[in-house]
């Protein structure tokens, strides 16, 4: 998974320069993306993402994320199928967003194929 992990963290970071990928002793990642914008509606203007890099990537995919503990809608409610969670790998509880991606091919999908389903997700302000 390394040298191919090291390329698709390549390609995430020509869109999130920013990215960063933590190996974990049990053959996992987590990838963090720092101060991800934000549309109108949530609470503030940028939250910063994790998700883990399952153990059989690329063909087992990233599942669900994390943002900050922090993060509300606008109104003050909490988002739609989130709830307080520690992420993998993190000291503190983060807002765990419950987000599956409906398709995946591992033969064309990657970290950056994740990161932007991710801020589809926060587009979609609910």
């Amino acid at each position: 998974m390394s040298d191919l992990l090291d390329v698709h963290l390549e390609l995430l970071q020509r869109t999130h320069p920013r990215a960063v990928l933590t190996r974990r002793p049990d053959g996992t990642a987590l990838v963090e993306l720092p101060d991800l914008e934000l549309p109108p509606g949530w609470n503030r203007t940028t939250t910063t993402v994790h998700f883990l890099v399952p153990v059989g990537y690329p063909v087992a995919r990233p599942d669900c994320f994390w943002a900050d503990d922090d993060l509300r809608l606008a109104s003050g409610g909490k988002p739609m199928n989130t709830g307080e969670n520690p992420a993998h790998g993190l000291s503190s509880a983060r807002q765990w967003f419950s987000y599956h991606p409906a398709t995946w091919n591992p033969n064309l999908d990657n970290l950056q194929t994740y990161a932007r389903l991710i801020e589809r997700r926060l587009e979609d302000v609910r």
